[in-house]
């Protein structure tokens, strides 16, 4: 097959202490011949994938049994490159159910935290015991907790997200890059 350029180092998306792992890489075909490609692929392994398709991206989920609350989805932004070449952006994630939990949970957390603060200097200065900041410190601590619940579901779907992307190069014909 075709082989990739890669745009940028990549790092693996099982090892990343990003929220949303990425990657991108340029492919030498056209977009058309990229998302056939990855259509058929995906398409093909019904009982593990499953492809929503919209214009100029590509949505792949882990279906069935093996579905669970931290199981990944990565998702595919194809766009035309000069040359005639395909810029693939991939971004691995959780369904949007749980990306919407962590992220009505962290600004909750900030809207919380910052009023808090407000309130807490605010009696702080006019001499009132200052409790505003404990809920300060308390928001912080929370956030801190989102994000490490989100790095264990990231750690509990690495197999899964390891095997999405294996899968995603298979089909574009192409190397995992590890940086």
């Amino acid at each position: 097959m075709s082989s990739a350029i890669p745009a940028r180092p990549a790092s693996s998306p099982t090892t990343s202490f990003r929220i949303r792992p990425r990657f991108e890489e340029i492919l030498p075909d056209s977009p058309e011949e990229v998302r056939e490609r990855l259509l058929t692929a995906f398409g093909a392994d019904t009982t593990f994938f499953e492809v929503k398709t919209y214009d100029g991206f590509v949505g792949i989920h882990i279906c069935g049994e093996e579905r669970h609350r931290w199981s990944p989805r990565l998702h595919l932004s194809i766009d035309a490159a000069d040359g005639g070449c395909t810029h693939v952006r991939g971004v691995y994630g959780p369904e949007l159910e749980v990306w919407a939990f962590f992220i009505y949970g962290y600004v909750m957390c900030g809207l919380l935290g910052m009023f808090a603060a407000i309130y807490g200097c605010a009696q702080l200065f006019i001499g009132q015991s200052p409790w505003g900041l404990w809920v300060t410190g308390g928001m912080a601590l929370i956030a801190v907790g989102l994000y490490l619940v989100a790095q264990l579901g990231q750690k509990l779907a690495s197999c899964q997200t390891l095997r999405l992307h294996q899968a995603y190069h298979q089909a574009v014909g192409t190397a995992p890059q590890c940086g």
